[in-house]
């Protein structure tokens, strides 16, 4: 058997990973690409026929398929082709797979096509898209995602309602426990192993806290640049479902997973700085709320309305806006430190002013959600929209809601033209194809409370 070969690209892996691995050989690479969904694709290899610099080759196919798998037929010229997307590993993403048996490297792909142009549909493309926008202005974007989700009972018949999930105690968790300690260290387990992998793949949680659901954690992240943040809730995502599996029990990341339990947002923090000096261009030198600032905020009241479906993607996300109240506003007014608007402004000093997006659902993929959002504030900011007078009560009924349902918010989406300009025509027509597949594909099942009440008594 011949020897295998250096791997010279381990060299430099990060600090965290040296760490983890603790001397022990490497065996496998997972090389990675976030999909429509926000899930993790690719391909696994032995660590010895890895190269950094080789291209690899997935079939384009994989962005024509709804949730369930489902392909779709759409006006796309030669679509059954199957032509190669080409994935290059982005080497300062790589990180273990701290939950794999064998030492394994995970490393984030960015998608192009053959002539070495960027692929339409890859959500971290359209990330990049966004973001050089603001860099060829001057700007760079900083935010800081909040992300929600719920610890269950293992849910194995999907006609049966998920549980929470029983706890040390031996008590399913209670509901409405928002912020306490031991409703935190009831699930310890799972929030210390969700710290052992985060710590090994060197991705920095800021606090953890029990949200208002019965299971439902929050952990925030810390602020930073935006396609390194969407990495790491690629990331997270992924971890802490496994963390949840490795100590019996699920995650999810539905935007409303219990009846009558408080959905899970994505709540992301935004705020924009000069690339020359630093400074957060939200406010002035006498540390005053700048136009600009306003102008962030118009845009995303006028733009956000019409591109709902990429913050809430699926028929379920419609029942956390539509049916919740305060902890998910169905509306986009906005306000100074008010949770009953969709768009929030934190109490801050003038360096970290910033605007709070409070309507993006935790079942959003995070290059996605993240684009759209900056899109809204830079188009505001280029066009110079002037925002809705601030909300000075609790806004539980707006004069402008929210779409009622995801078909609703694809008819929107399908006019919105200045922004499907700049989010690319490519992805946004094929985003509407599939999410309408999705929305028909629900419409054929017949519900629970269907054959409940309307069995025998319609």
């Amino acid at each position: 058997m011949s020897p295998k070969r250096p791997l010279d690209w381990a060299q430099n892996l990060s600090a965290d990973f040296v760490a983890y691995a603790d001397g022990r050989r490497i065996e496998e690479v997972e090389c990675i690409i976030p999909d429509i969904v926000g899930t993790s694709r690719g391909k696994a290899m032995p660590a010895a026929k890895f190269a950094p610099e080789t291209d690899l080759a997935l079939p384009i196919s994989l962005f024509y398929q709804t949730i369930s798998g489902e392909y779709v037929d759409m006006e796309i010229e030669n679509q059954w082709l199957e032509q190669d997307v080409v994935l290059r590993a982005d080497m300062s993403t790589a990180c273990a797979v701290p939950w794999s048996e064998d030492v394994t490297v995970q490393v984030i792909c960015d998608m192009y096509n053959r002539d070495g142009s960027v692929l339409a549909f890859s959500p971290r493309g359209l990330l990049k898209r966004i973001v050089d926008l603001y860099s060829a202005k001057g700007w760079n974007p900083v935010i800081a995602p909040e992300l929600e989700f719920y610890l269950t009972k293992p849910n194995h018949d999907p006609n049966e309602p998920i549980e929470p999930p029983i706890g040390r105690t031996g008590r399913k968790g209670a509901s409405r426990q928002v912020y306490s300690m031991s409703a935190v260290d009831e699930y310890g387990p799972v929030i210390d192993t969700i710290y052992d992998f985060a710590e090994a793949q060197g991705l920095e949680i800021d606090t953890v806290i029990q949200e208002g659901g019965a299971g439902q954690i929050e952990i925030n992240l810390n602020h930073g640049d935006p396609i390194n943040l969407a990495d790491q809730v690629f990331l997270f995502k992924r971890t802490i479902r496994e963390a949840a599996l490795k100590n019996g029990v699920f995650a999810t990341f539905m935007a409303k997973p219990i009846r009558d339990e408080p959905g899970s947002a994505m709540h992301v923090h935004q705020s924009i700085v000069d690339l020359e000096t630093g400074k957060n261009i939200f406010s002035n030198d006498d540390d005053s709320a700048s136009d600009l600032f306003r102008w962030f905020i118009g845009g995303s009241q006028k733009y956000m309305m019409d591109v709902v479906p990429l913050l809430a993607p699926y028929v379920n996300s419609f029942r956390r806006i539509t049916v919740e109240g305060q902890s998910a506003p169905a509306n986009l007014e906005w306000a100074r430190d008010n949770r009953t608007t969709g768009l929030r402004v934190p109490h801050s000093g003038p360096a970290a002013r910033r605007l709070e997006n409070r309507v993006i659902g935790m079942d959003a993929n995070p290059y996605i959600a993240i684009a759209t959002s900056l899109a809204c504030g830079y188009l505001g900011m280029i066009n110079q929209i002037e925002p809705r007078a601030e909300a000075v009560k609790e806004v539980w009924e707006a004069e402008e809601p929210l779409p009622a349902s995801l078909r609703e918010a694809l008819d929107l989406f399908d006019e919105a033209h200045e922004m499907r300009t700049v989010m690319g025509e490519e992805f946004c027509r094929l985003y509407s194809d599939i999410k309408r597949a999705e929305n028909e594909e629900y419409q054929r099942e017949i519900s629970p409370w269907e054959r409940q009440h309307l069995l025998l008594n319609a």
